[in-house]
């Protein structure tokens, strides 16, 4: 290793996954200690842990359960209720109301905006509806949690969670995880409010209850603390309410650790964020801003939103003494002005956010959308990887163009082909090694592997879109293979003396120019069923040219038009084309057409046939006029 090598691996900045590592180290000891500790000046304080662990346990596998649903239904409905600022904010809600997790909408959020799926403006709208979504698990927990003796339902989900988790189908695994994870939370909130009936006998926390602004801002920063530690604020929130249902902790000092647990969920996000693309970051920051704008304003107006409070509880009925209900709206309504507030800059918001967190200039040859935040959810680690395929096929698209001595833009442009062709043949070609080496070779590898990395799952279907998509992949690669060996004789030949073989590889050239061109098309227009066959009428145009060149060859050869080692390269030429068409067409088929992949592979396999047929009866045609 060279001393600049050394000193730049020195030097080179810890990964997310260290990051992670190392606060881990110094974090978890603390945990443990301060438990350890605590369980033994307390033994009823075993029962309030033991419920917060099992709360906890509840989440992930209800977290876990709502994974195996997140796959094309969530992508549709993200696509639909995203392109409107309202539509992202109900999102939000509906989804983190559903389930119970703004933390996982968070990190799906994240996801997806790595992926290249929503734009920051739409997913800050869907961390914003998140926020208010959160509430909803207050309010189930202050008006039947703190009433009715949910451990009742708790063992019978448990159960039947169990039995189908043990199920082979992917979606009955889900229910399993969810139905668990809903018997797990409500044992949890059970264990809890036991545990705070149990410890008011013994320590009576209202003592340490604190007054006043200074008050506010102890039990803001323990609420923050407490998220930070559990990564859930609905574990805090169901904490904060258990322990005021049970009078050991002031009205007030509830209110203030609501605060701190709303600013603690955004560490959720920024440790999802971390391997995340700058996008990503951004989006975490917005819900760091947002957070603490909210908090500034109702610590700044906390008397006045108390009062609020109490108006909103006559006015629907709830008794001004059920305080964990008038928590319960206290949450509400502090993140819808949280809302009301941040909604109208959004735009702003982004711009700062770009203007701060500036995206590092990558080159061609490094990933843009395979990200660790993606890779956990299936479907969205899919999506990634449809669209770093086609930033490999753009790299492709640049060779290829580079090899016919023309840009890409002149190509795509709706100038006509053939003059460009014609005066394009004394610029400088590409060097097709070098660009295969530094935007290909690698970037292919990058998507391999992230593609191996993905978990393997069940559903077949799924299965199917991997296995095509890695196919696209090396379908790119084997077209610019088939380029490397193309671009010898054409730098030879469209330069060549003898008029009849240049204008061949000037037709050549034209044929590839215009499937560029094709391609594009069906890449930019509206999805519809006649895609796949416009793509193999490429290829049909292509193997019908192929033919005809064949038969033409024999008439130039006795005309004396080409020597024989001409007719051979231009056979051989010719073939190569044919074969970028080929590989292109199929890439295409799966990257720019929508739909599940078995409908795809069939109406490829139908548009085969057909073409098969036609190419055939060409031939036919020709024999029989010999």
């Amino acid at each position: 290793m060279s001393k600049s090598s050394f000193r730049a691996a020195k030097t080179k900045p810890p990964t997310p996954c260290k990051r992670d590592r190392k606060l881990n180290r110094i974090i978890l000891p603390v945990v443990l200690l301060l438990l350890s500790y605590s369980f033994w000046r307390s033994p009823d304080f075993k029962e309030i842990a033991a419920g917060v662990a099992i709360f906890l346990f509840g989440m992930l596998s209800l977290e876990e359960g709502f994974k195996a649903f997140t796959g094309g239904l969530l992508e549709k409905l993200l696509h639909k209720t995203t392109d409107k600022r309202w539509k992202s904010v109900s999102f939000g809600v509906i989804s983190t109301t559903i389930m119970q997790s703004s933390s996982l909408v968070s990190v799906i959020t994240i996801s997806f905006l790595s992926a290249g799926l929503i734009t920051l403006a739409s997913g800050i709208g869907i961390i914003f509806g998140a926020n208010l979504g959160t509430t909803t698990g207050a309010w189930l927990v202050a008006a039947f949690g703190m009433k009715v003796k949910i451990s009742a339902y708790a063992m019978p989900m448990i159960v039947f969670g169990v039995i189908f988790i043990f199920q082979s189908s992917r979606q009955l695994k889900g229910i399993g995880y969810v139905l668990t994870g809903l018997g797990f939370l409500f044992l949890g909130i059970h264990y809890m409010k036991e545990g705070f009936e149990a410890f008011k006998d013994s320590i009576d926390l209202t003592a340490y209850a604190i007054d006043g602004y200074k008050g506010l801002l102890v039990f803001t920063l323990i609420g923050m603390a407490a998220t930070v530690v559990m990564q859930s604020s609905h574990a805090t929130l169901v904490l904060i309410i258990t322990a005021l249902a049970a009078q050991q902790i002031s009205y007030e000092n509830a209110l203030a650790l609501a605060i701190g647990a709303n600013l603690g969920t955004t560490v959720t996000a920024i440790i999802g964020a971390l391997g995340a693309n700058v996008d990503g970051r951004r989006l975490a920051a917005a819900h760091l801003i947002f957070n603490l704008v909210t908090a500034a304003i109702t610590i700044a107006f906390l008397f006045q939103l108390t009062e609020l409070v109490d108006t909103v509880c006559g006015f629907v009925g709830i008794a001004l003494d059920n305080y964990t209900l008038k928590l319960a709206v206290f949450h509400s309504i502090f993140n819808t002005i949280g809302i009301v507030v941040m909604l109208p800059f959004v735009n702003q918001l982004v711009r700062l956010l770009q203007r701060l967190l500036k995206a590092k200039n990558r080159s061609q040859s490094q990933p843009l959308y395979l990200h660790e935040s993606t890779i956990e959810l299936v479907d969205t680690a899919i999506a990634a990887v449809q669209q770093e395929l086609i930033h490999l096929y753009d790299n492709a698209r640049e060779v290829l163009a580079g090899t016919l001595r023309l840009s890409v833009q002149e190509i795509i442009s709706d100038a006509p082909l053939a003059p460009l062709i014609n005066s394009a043949h004394t610029r400088r070609s590409i060097d097709i090694d070098e660009a295969y080496n530094t935007n290909i070779k690698g970037l292919h590898g990058e998507i391999i592997e992230y593609i191996s990395r993905i978990r393997p799952s069940q559903n077949q279907d799924i299965n199917a879109e991997l296995f095509a998509l890695r196919g696209a992949g090396r379908d790119i690669v084997e077209a610019i293979k088939s380029t490397k060996h193309l671009q010898k004789n054409l730098n030879i030949n469209i330069s060549s003396a003898n008029v009849v073989l240049r204008k061949e590889y000037n037709e050549l050239r034209l044929d590839l120019a215009n499937l560029i061109r094709e391609l594009e098309l069906v890449r930019i227009q509206p999805e519809d069923e006649s895609h796949i066959l416009a793509l193999d009428n490429l290829r049909l145009e292509m193997k019908e040219r192929d033919n005809h060149l064949n038969e033409r060859i024999d008439l130039l050869i006795r005309e004396k038009q080409i020597n024989s080692h001409q007719a051979t390269s231009l056979m051989n030429d010719s073939h190569y084309a044919f074969s970028i068409t080929e590989k292109l067409v199929d890439m295409a088929s799966i990257l720019f057409t929508k739909g599940a992949i078995s409908y795809r592979v069939t109406q490829r396999e139908l548009a085969l046939d057909s073409i098969e047929l036609a190419v055939l009866n060409s031939e036919t045609a020709a024999k029989t006029t010999e």
